[in-house]
Formats: structure tokens, C-alpha cells, sequence
């Protein structure tokens, strides 16, 4: 199948349109404050309705626009079990925190309320290795948990990845080093995704996307 895909840098992370034939999928819902830029790039795609918002894992930056998103298009929202109740109560747990991580775990009070979240219920709660052609998107979850307890992989094609915090690509390329619900997992999640011989991979905050090179050589360095 044909398809495109297409990057919008919100103020706080990456979400994306997945193009396809007849209709469109985005990844992640921004921030709350980011619902009229988000609408406004899948207006840009005359005729073609939104079939599907995935969310890749609980935190404000990727769902905090999804209930507003999903008033005006009506599209399905789906996020995995281990993160439901979660976004269903507007929350972000953090887990573990390292580095410069706790700066923001400090101001995270003041950060909820100078953009408050609007809970949102996901309308599919779904499984590792759940299939997606209903929504007519060739791809199935992967399971990568570690960032939290149901962060995803979207495996699109069986070429393309789109992860979520497992990684980003501000500076040199690097996992996830600044929150996990469990740190160990991170590296597991990493190497399920490194088995799958991927062509792109795209991150949930950076410039770019990585080269499935890129990504094999990411992971040999930190071992």
C-alpha cells in the first residue's frame, strides 16, 4: 500500500499524519493548547477523514490535545491497556526519574496547571501484536514498555516504527534517559525493535527520523 508520512512539530513533542489512499492516521495528540495546529495540518489533506488516533503512551505531551481532536473528527482513539486508566483519569506518572529529568518532575505541578489535561477514554484498548487492518492501516502494536508500563510501538508496513519515548534525536540520537516507569524494559523494548530489521524509525520528540542503520548502530553503542 502507498502511503506518506508527515511530521508536526508541536511545541512539546512530534506527532504524525499517517497518509494513506482514502483516509489518515495520526500518531500521538500533542499537548493540551496544540488541538488547532493539529487540525489545522489534517485539514490540509482535502478529503481524506482521520480513520484513527494512536497513542503511543499516557503522558500530557502525547495525549493532551486527543479529546478535543476527537470531538471535531469523530476518529476512534486507541492506547494500550497498561496506560488507559491513565489517560482516562488526565494523568502522567513519570516513574523513575534521572538528570535533568527532575527539573521537570519538580515543575510538572505548575506545568498541569498552566495546561490542564482533559481525561479522555480510549474507544480501543489494545494488546501487543493487535493487527490494525480493521482501521484500514497496514501495521499491528508492539508492545515497548519501560517509558511506561503500555508504551507502544506502531509498526506500519513492516518498515516503519513510530516509538514513542523510547528514543529521540535532539543532538546525537539516544534512548530514553530521563524518565521509565522500568529502566530495565527500555532495553528490551529496544531490542525487540532492533529485531525487526526496520527501514525508519520515528521518535516522539527530535528533528528527524533514524535510519534502521542508525537505529542497529544506537543500540550497539550503549551496550
Amino acid at each position: 500500500m502507498k502511503l506518506r508520512v508527515h511530521l508536526i512539530q508541536l511545541r512539546m513533542s512530534n506527532d504524525y499524519v499517517i497518509e494513506l489512499p482514502s483516509a489518515l492516521v495520526l500518531v500521538d495528540a500533542g499537548s493540551p493548547g496544540d488541538t488547532q495546529k493539529i487540525l489545522s495540518r489534517l485539514n490540509a489533506f482535502r478529503g481524506k477523514p482521520l480513520r484513527l488516533i494512536y497513542i503511543t503512551h499516557a503522558h500530557l505531551d502525547h495525549y493532551g490535545a486527543a479529546a478535543s481532536i476527537q470531538r471535531v473528527t469523530n476518529a476512534p482513539l486507541m492506547i494500550h491497556a497498561e496506560d488507559a486508566g491513565a489517560m482516562s483519569k488526565g494523568e502522567t506518572h513519570l516513574g523513575q526519574v534521572r538528570g535533568r529529568g527532575r527539573l521537570t518532575a519538580a515543575l510538572m505541578p505548575l506545568v498541569k496547571r498552566l495546561f490542564p489535561v482533559e481525561p479522555v477514554t480510549a474507544d480501543h484498548v489494545i494488546q501487543d501484536g493487535q493487527d490494525l487492518q480493521d482501521f484500514g492501516l497496514p501495521g499491528y502494536v508492539l508492545h515497548t514498555p519501560g517509558h511506561t508500563p503500555g508504551s507502544t510501538s506502531l509498526i506500519v508496513d513492516g518498515r516503519l516504527a513510530f516509538v514513542g519515548d523510547l528514543f529521540n534525536t535532539f543532538g546525537v540520537p539516544h534512548s530514553q534517559r530521563l524518565y521509565a516507569n522500568d529502566w530495565s524494559e527500555i532495553e528490551k523494548s529496544l531490542e525487540r525493535l532492533k529485531a525487526l530489521d526496520l527501514e525508519w524509525l520515528y521518535p516522539g520528540h527530535g528533528r528527524r527520523p533514524l535510519s534502521g542503520a542508525e537505529f542497529a548502530s544506537l543500540i550497539s553503542t550503549q551496550r
